[in-house]
Order: C-alpha cells, then structure tokens, then sequence
C-alpha cells in the first residue's frame, strides 16, 4: 500500500529542494522529520510539511509510522514567473522565478520476523546406543 502526500507552487526553485531531498531520502520518514528543522535551508520547511502529511495519511489507515520507508520523493518544475531588475542605462534585466511541485510516495516494509526450528535426528552408534542431537535451524519469513 502507498500513501501519498503533494504540494504544488512552492516558491522555491526544484534545484535547491533537490539539495535537501538528497540528505533525506535514505533515511526513514520519522527520522527525517528530526532531521529537517535542523537543516539550514530554507526548503526544508516545505518538504517537512509534505513529509508530515505523507505520514498523517498512513497513520489514517492505521499503520505504524516506524514501518515506512519513502519509496519515491519527486521534485518537479512548476511554472515559471517571469520578472525584470533594473539594470544599467534604464535597461530591464529579466530573470524567472522558478516554483516546484514536490510529490512524496511513503510505502509500508513489513518486517522479517525469524522463527527457530527445532530437528530432532537420531544417531545410531554401535547399534545398542540410541543418541538423538537437536539441531536449531533459523527459518527467515516475510509477511
């Protein structure tokens, strides 16, 4: 299952929110939470935001936040605003100000859980003694 959270029209350009999905992306999502209002950059605050609505979304339909992991974090160009600084001799120099559409992707891994398997073998020796040996064998399962 996916949980999705989108934010369109963020005045800031995608290059500099890209900057900061870097650092975050291989962490978990609760993790990155802690770690963005730490981070010195004016793009955090709306990628955090996004952030939290992925994981208010999940916790919706009732999942665990510690069990998801960011499957995609999207950074688009939105439109662009064109504007004019004065320059020299009565000149316009034009410049865009570039806007960004993030879309986060949360999914849920489920956890490996191990189960202990007990073998019971019986030995034969001399043909009078009976010796059984137990093995243990760890038995990896997904959900």
């Amino acid at each position: 299952m996916e949980y999705i959270s989108t934010q369109k029209f963020i005045v800031t350009s995608p290059r500099k929110l890209r900057e900061v999905v870097a650092m975050i992306k291989k962490l978990k999502p609760m993790d990155a939470v802690e770690r963005l209002p730490f981070t010195n950059k004016r793009a955090a605050d709306p990628l955090l935001k996004v952030v939290k609505s992925a994981i208010a979304n999940a916790k919706q339909k009732n999942v665990n936040p510690e069990d998801l992991v960011f499957s995609e974090i999207q950074i688009g160009e939105g439109p662009r605003l064109k504007r004019f600084r004065a320059g020299s001799r009565g000149r316009a120099k034009p410049y865009k100000r570039r806007m960004s559409h993030i879309r986060v992707v949360l999914k849920v891994v489920e956890a490996v859980k191990s189960q202990v398997k007990v073998e019971k073998t019986e030995v034969v020796k001399n043909g009078d003694n009976v010796k059984s040996e137990n093995k243990v064998k760890k038995i990896k399962n997904k959900k």
